[in-house]
């Protein structure tokens, strides 16, 4: 913009302030990044978003409502969300149905059943998260459907079912979100045919199973390990720790882990090195994979017993909450107690964007933002959830994730979704 002459004066002042004004609203615009989820704990699977310019403090009665929607059914799935498109999987009287929602307004665009439904005393319905590639959506039932569907109307592609391939859905369901990567959809079916299987993303078809990986399927989801020797496949199991090559299915690596009862959350991997944890008393752990061959334990405690939930890196450490002791902050380096803290906040479920922690009490429905780190629990603001879902069961909880995009937060109890605007001033 040329001022010329005959700027100075009142309106050569109010000329450049306006000038002012625009390049501080641009500057502003360009602080602010906004980010899409598009698969289980966001882009990286980390439970991290890498949004800037949110509310770094809330009203007291939380940040504004968009909307409130009461179309997903029952299940625990969470969001995929890529530009104005939400994808979940819930379930009706006797169906699975993925469904897709505008995000702006959780209006419904499409929705198609993948599978019958499951039934658990803790929750019927499917547990997984979609995950978003290219123009598809893929998805897997609790009874063990993986499900590749169009993103545009929700028409199916294909489907290949994990019991074909072997494998036994374990005792609450088939749980994994499905890891796409370079063409292969990645899942778990479990089993003597092998633990992992390989699908070709544009049919389904079986590119390969990692035979000599045969334990049963868990709870947790694979992530990638882009480790400086090879890149590679990751998951945990009831008694291992697994890296798997990504060519053939062959076993890289393998390291024993004291799972009991249920191994739900996922491996982190960092520094050529994998950490894990899990509740039931089975504690956490960090493996040094540095070479392959010969995986070491550098540490294993009872610091971190993450039941489900999920456990967040942030610099050098680990945030999330450990059955006995509240919520904890652990040094990834030693496996050591930073903080914890019992008396703020229950158990739940835990997401971060811009310097936050989002952090969901599962039995409550309270909603909190406190500072993500090591000097100790800061609180921002605090809300519950209302109205609460009355179709969930006793047994059950409020146990999906956090999701953080696009600067709203979205969460989940059952049928009931909830969309609120985090995005600041």
């Amino acid at each position: 913009m040329r001022l010329g002459k005959g700027t100075c004066g009142m309106r050569g002042l109010q000329g450049l302030a306006m000038i002012g004004v625009m390049f501080s609203s641009i500057s502003l615009a360009m602080a602010a990044t906004m980010d899409d989820w598009p698969q289980w704990r966001g882009a990286n699977r980390d439970d991290v978003s890498t949004e800037s310019g949110l509310l770094q403090e809330w009203p007291s009665e939380g940040p504004a409502t968009v909307w409130t929607s009461f179309v997903a059914g029952d299940g625990y799935s969470g969001f995929a969300i890529v530009g104005d498109r939400m994808f979940t999987v819930g379930a009706d009287e006797a169906n699975e149905y993925a469904i897709c929602l505008n995000a702006d307004d959780g209006s419904v665009i499409w929705r198609q059943n993948i599978d019958e439904r499951f039934t658990n005393k803790w929750g019927d319905g499917p547990r997984c998260t979609p995950t978003i590639s290219g123009d598809k959506v893929f998805v897997l039932s609790a009874r063990g459907t993986v499900a590749c569907l169009n993103g545009s109307d929700g028409s199916v592609v294909w489907t290949q079912k994990l019991t074909d391939l072997g494998g036994e859905a374990p005792y609450w369901g088939y749980s994994e979100s499905v890891l796409i990567d370079n063409g292969k959809v990645l899942c778990t079916p479990g089993g003597d045919q092998g633990a992992i299987a390989a699908l070709d993303e544009k049919t389904g078809d079986l590119i390969w199973q990692s035979s000599e990986f045969t334990d049963p399927a868990q709870y947790s989801s694979i992530i990638v390990a882009n480790h400086s020797q090879k890149p590679h496949y990751v998951q945990l199991t009831m008694t291992s720790l697994a890296g798997i090559d990504p060519a053939d299915g062959s076993l890289l690596w393998r390291h024993d882990f004291p799972g009991k009862i249920a191994v739900i959350p996922t491996p982190i991997f960092f520094d050529d090195k994998v950490y894990v944890t899990a509740g039931y008393g089975a504690g956490s752990k960090l493996i040094d994979i540095s070479n392959l061959e010969e995986p070491r334990e550098v540490w294993s405690n009872k610091t971190m017993k993450n039941h489900h939930g999920g456990v967040i890196l942030i610099g050098e450490h680990l945030y999330g909450y450990s059955d006995g002791v509240g919520w904890v902050c652990q040094d990834k380096t030693t496996g050591e107690r930073v903080w914890n803290n019992k008396d703020d906040l229950g158990k739940g479920a835990i997401g971060y964007a811009d310097g936050r922690f989002y952090l969901l009490a599962e039995s409550s429905g309270e909603v909190v933002l406190i500072d993500a780190t090591p000097a100790g629990w800061q609180e921002r603001g605090r809300f519950t959830l209302q109205p609460q879902s009355e179709q969930r069961k006793p047994d059950g909880a409020i146990w999906v994730h956090p999701t953080i995009a696009n600067g709203r937060l979205y969460l989940r109890d059952q049928e009931i979704i909830y969309c609120f605007d985090v995005s600041g001033p």
